[in-house]
């Protein structure tokens, strides 16, 4: 063991206490899930039915949650906030920190798209616009790479929404799948520090958080902030809480959202399109949420999807790549496309002037010419990213620690962002070709793109069949556009792998509904897709990179359940190659998991290298 590496693996040991979350609901394994390897290498329709069975717990706690009736009180509180010139923030890291960059993005969607129809009103839109604002650990750079450790301090999550003037007229919804995430609750205590509105948002038993937690425990037990508890059980992939956390999340907040906006409208448009009773949400969405669910679950959709996720893991497998082509639903596709590569370690993103990186498996493009264009419309607004000076971070953290966030920020700014071309501009950089793939991602109210000759989904994807690439499409529409579309791919292009997804009618104002199903879906297309790969064990994600403190104990665990070693001597092992491992990890090179190598070099007494070679030859 290197002197660096023994070194960090006593600094996490001095700290271990704070981070050991194996006891929680978030980290344990689903029953239901417990085989599902196994079940993905048999039978694709069966493990995707096991993976939405799952999200049974999400509906049953919307349920729960629903008849509370805590919605309407929570919405009645911002609304007097936005009434009163107040502003809403989510905050967020990993998971949540997307989802709260989400939340937002379909905010200012709604104004944008007032405005648009000509509404006048006092606020105006472009006024109620800027009333909503993300806090991401890392800033938004961290929407399409993990941010390595800004999750783990408090004083960041401070400063990133102190940052942004939270005040005492506002409201601050602090969203932690785990309920222990220091960057969060970071931004709690800022707000209670200056007077705002604080909700807590999590998905672990209190008294489980009490118990283990000390920092969730002074959360949980502070008058001054209030709850929203939303366990909803066990993660379809054990820890994986991009999943069922984050899903009961987006329906709980965008309901509230829901029923602030209907109420707004009313006093700002009486009688308009958008003036329609904010009380029969809750209700009207429980049942959506039902239907929607049963009709995932129906046989003839999990065929066409286990088709989808068949061309993927093809796809993949023989290292080739996949690009999505997406517009209205870009933020969704972009949230579960780079999750994969924390969760199951993928390559991530590459820029597109970065010819050491290794090659993205997956990518994103819109229908802009210009990707600071393409940027602006995934999340209606320029992006923010963190641009701290060397003196401001040296304010926050001791001085052994100062030097490595220094280097972190420089590479996190909005100019590192756009090297990430999502515009047309960037299909330069990532043509397909033969084994390669895309995929269109389509809207019912976007068909156009895929029917008319000239439209941007249609014109991609009949360029990457010409290249020789395959396609796919995912088409998310009421049954009427669903047959119209099926009859129009039957007559274009039959080869193309189709999936379309039924979506419940409805008049919500945010198409809560619809975009709750979107997530549903990607993220059990992209789960399953990686179980088919090796990239999960029974319910384990072994492929999981610690990035953070978190995912370090997670990391630790998992090697200790696999080999039997005591956690202190799994932890050693950890550190020994994530220092091995490092080299690649930071020059975005594909490389090895790090709990798959530990595992090897325990059973098999290997080194590094041996190690490596025979978890590859196992795969």
């Amino acid at each position: 063991m290197s002197e660096n590496s023994q070194k960090r693996s006593e600094e996490f040991l001095a700290i271990s206490s704070q981070f050991k979350l194996g006891a929680l609901t978030t980290e344990s394994s689903h029953p239901i899930t417990a085989a599902l390897s196994q079940t993905a290498r048999q039978n694709i329709p069966a493990a995707l039915d096991q993976l939405f069975d799952v999200d049974t717990d999400v509906v049953n706690k919307y349920r729960e949650f629903t008849e509370s009736s805590r919605a309407r009180v929570i919405a009645d509180t911002l609304l007097h906030t936005l009434k009163n010139g107040g502003k809403l923030f989510f905050t967020g890291c990993g998971s949540t920190g997307r989802l709260s960059i989400q939340l937002v993005s379909i905010w200012r969607d709604f104004w944008q798209r007032q405005r648009a129809r000509g509404l006048k009103c006092s606020p105006t839109t472009e006024e109620l616009e800027e009333r909503a604002f993300s806090v991401m650990a890392g800033g938004d750079f961290a929407l399409i790479k993990a941010v390595e450790g800004f999750e783990d301090f408090t004083q960041f999550g401070k400063k990133q929404i102190g940052d942004l003037g939270v005040s005492a007229k506002d409201v601050v919804f602090a969203i932690t799948e785990g309920g222990e995430t220091s960057f969060v609750i970071g931004t709690a205590w800022k707000g209670v520090e200056v007077g705002a509105k604080v909700y807590f948002v999590y998905n672990n038993p209190d008294d489980i958080l009490r118990e283990h937690v000390q920092r969730s425990r002074e959360i949980i037990e502070d008058s001054r902030i209030e709850k929203i508890n939303l366990t909803t059980g066990p993660m379809a992939i054990t820890g994986s809480t991009r999943m069922q956390a984050t899903t009961i999340q987006l329906c709980v907040i965008l309901t509230i959202l829901e029923m602030v906006l209907r109420d707004l409208m009313k006093e700002l448009e009486p009688g308009g399109p958008c003036a329609l009773e904010s009380n029969t949400v809750p209700a009207e969405f429980v049942r959506k949420l039902m239907a929607m669910h049963a009709r995932l679950k129906s046989p003839n959709l999990l065929a066409q999807l286990a088709n989808l996720v068949a061309l993927e893991e093809g796809v993949y497998r023989s290292s080739h790549k996949n690009n999505y082509f997406a517009d209205r639903f870009g933020i969704d596709v972009l949230t579960d496309t780079t999750e994969r590569s924390p969760t199951y370690c993928t390559p991530p993103f590459r820029k597109f002037d970065d010819s050491t990186a290794t090659e993205s498996w997956a990518f994103l493009f819109l229908p802009y010419s210009e990707t600071p264009n393409a940027w602006e419309r995934i999340i209606r607004r320029k992006p923010k990213c963190v641009e701290w000076s060397e003196k401001e971070i040296r304010e926050m953290l001791p001085e052994d620690k100062a030097p490595r966030t220094i280097e972190i920020v420089k590479k996190i700014g909005y100019n590192e962002l756009m090297r990430f071309k999502i515009g047309l501009d960037g299909l330069k950089y990532r043509a397909v070709g033969p084994g390669d793939s895309a995929v269109g991602i389509v809207s019912e109210e976007e068909k156009s793109s895929l029917l008319s000759p000239d439209g941007f989904h249609r014109l991609q994807l009949e360029a990457a069949k010409k290249a020789g690439a395959r396609i796919g499409l995912i088409f998310f529409g009421r049954d009427e556009a669903l047959k119209e579309i099926a009859d129009f791919v039957a007559q274009w292009n039959p080869d193309c792998v189709s999936v379309l997804v039924p979506v419940p009618k409805t008049d919500f104002l945010l198409e809560g509904v619809t975009r709750v199903t979107v997530k549903t879906f990607l993220n059990t297309l992209s789960t399953c897709t990686m179980v088919r790969l090796g990239r999960v064990m029974g319910n384990y994600m072994i492929w999981v990179v610690p990035s953070n403190l978190k995912l370090i104990d997670r990391s630790i665990r998992y090697i200790q359940k696999l080999t039997g070693l005591e956690y202190e001597k799994a932890n050693h092992l950890l550190f020994e190659v994530i220092e091995y491992v490092e080299p690649r990890m930071k020059a975005d090179q594909a490389y090895p998991p790090v709990v798959g190598v530990s595992v090897m070099r325990a059973r098999h007494n290997l080194d590094n290298l041996e190690a490596e070679k025979r978890l590859v030859s196992e795969l």
